[in-house]
Formats: C-alpha cells, sequence, structure tokens
C-alpha cells in the first residue's frame, strides 16, 4: 500500500496582506510550497504527492515543482471553494488511481514538518488506522463563548493542538467525507478532518508534532517561518561542521 502526502495550496494570502499567494511567498531563495514539497520528497516513506492548488496558479506552481527537480509529485489539480471541499476532491484524484493508501493531508504552509513526525504519522496509521499531528498546549487555556468572561479554564494537561498532518487510510475518510456531503455539503462547522472523522465516531489517535511546525497565516507568521528555517540551516551546518572536525581527528 502507498503512502501519499495531499497537500493543499489553495490560499489566497488574504489575511497576509500579500497581492502573492501566501504559498508562493520566497524565503532562503524557494517559495514556502516548495519548502513543503521537499519534506516530502526527501521522506523514503512517502511514494506520491498530489498538491491542490489555484487554478490559475497551477501553471506557476508546475514551473516551480519542475525547476526544484521534486519527482513525486503525480498531479497538481485545482482546489475546491473550502478547505474541506479541497480535501475531498484530493482524495478523489487520490481514489481514481488508487484503490486505497495512506493519506497524509498537510497544509502547503506549513514548511517546517519534520521526517520524524512524517514516519511516526505512516506508523501510527498502520497501528491504529489513523494520525492526528498535535502539540501539548503549553500556555493556560481559556473557554469563553462571548470573548468576554472566562467561562472555564480546563486543565492544560489535557488540552493539545491539532496540527498537520492528519493521516488516514483512504477508504475511510474518504467514506466519512461522502456522509458529511449527503446533509452538509458545505461542511458547515467542519474545521479539519479530525474533526470529521470524530463526528462519524471515530476514535483517532495523536501523534506528537514539532511545535515549531507553524501554519502560515500572517506577516507575523511569515518572520517566525523565516526564522525558524534559518535556525534548521544552522543547526544542520553545525552539524557538518561537527562532523568534518570528527574525521580530521580520526574519529
Amino acid at each position: 500500500m502507498k503512502n501519499i502526502a495531499i497537500v493543499f495550496a489553495g490560499g489566497t494570502g488574504s489575511r497576509m496582506g500579500s497581492e502573492l499567494p501566501k504559498q508562493f511567498l520566497e524565503v532562503n531563495g524557494n517559495a514556502i510550497i516548495i519548502h513543503t514539497l521537499n519534506r516530502f520528497e526527501e521522506n523514503e516513506n512517502i511514494d506520491e504527492i498530489y498538491v491542490a492548488c489555484i487554478s490559475e496558479w497551477i501553471p506557476y506552481l508546475e514551473n516551480l515543482i519542475k525547476r526544484s527537480s521534486i519527482t513525486k509529485v503525480r498531479r497538481v489539480f485545482p482546489g475546491g471553494n473550502t478547505g474541506q471541499d479541497s480535501i475531498f476532491i484530493g482524495l478523489s484524484e487520490v481514489k481514481n488511481d488508487h484503490d486505497n493508501a495512506i493519506v497524509l493531508i498537510h497544509d502547503g504552509v506549513r514548511p517546517l514538518i519534520t521526517q520524524e513526525v512524517i514516519n511516526r504519522c505512516i506508523e501510527s496509521v498502520n497501528t491504529y488506522g489513523n494520525a492526528i499531528t498535535s502539540t501539548p498546549c503549553f500556555e493556560t487555556p481559556i473557554i469563553s463563548n462571548d470573548g468576554d468572561l472566562v467561562e472555564s479554564m480546563p486543565s492544560r494537561k489535557i488540552v493539545y493542538t491539532a496540527q498537520a498532518p492528519q493521516c488516514f487510510y483512504l477508504n475511510d475518510i474518504y467514506e466519512v467525507h461522502l456522509k458529511e456531503r449527503k446533509v452538509n455539503p458545505s461542511y458547515d462547522g467542519i474545521v479539519d478532518s479530525c474533526g470529521l472523522m470524530f463526528k462519524y465516531g471515530i476514535k483517532c489517535h495523536l501523534i506528537e508534532g514539532n511545535r515549531g511546525n507553524i501554519k502560515v497565516t500572517t506577516p507575523e507568521d511569515f518572520c517566525t517561518l523565516i526564522g525558524n528555517l534559518n535556525a534548521h540551516d544552522y543547526a544542520q551546518f553545525l552539524s557538518l561542521e561537527r562532523n568534518m572536525q570528527d574525521k580530521r581527528r580520526g574519529r
């Protein structure tokens, strides 16, 4: 069974305040979406990548993929009107090619996903049937329905933040989408794939993600991404430098 990443690059960048869709903003010489695709390209367990994109930007993205020598992208396709609609289209594209597969549903503007997290996702699907990447809550969670008064404060020990990828067997997630589209075709109230599976009584299993794997939505997020990518590159440089020193010392 193949492991397939479905990556969504359909945002327009309205909250970023940029004329260029946020997934095409460049950091260290590459568009954000290319940084993201490279993480899956480099993973030895990922077989194929499907990418949703704004229709008019598909030729631009395909050119970036070609220039970046990314070989695992099987198809770039137009996204839908909403995030969940785009996910359904992506699942349908994979369904046209495969009877079943493990699918890793990921945001195109989360480029700091690690190889370890990708591997843990696949292992969890093989073991439990799904994987919801998450991080423990480090701030104090507060519940307020009106945004004015504090109504409750759950213990942060039991609070997690869902990230991406969110991963499933293709047939499982596709089936719940078909059920939901019959009664709620606009996916009102559905935030993500985990919420959809949970609605239909499917137990979702958490795997620990990396806290730096932010979703780039605002200018502040973009600045954080620049810093995190530079820190990652610097850490790689230090590791290479240590290896060279060890070789010189004959270790």
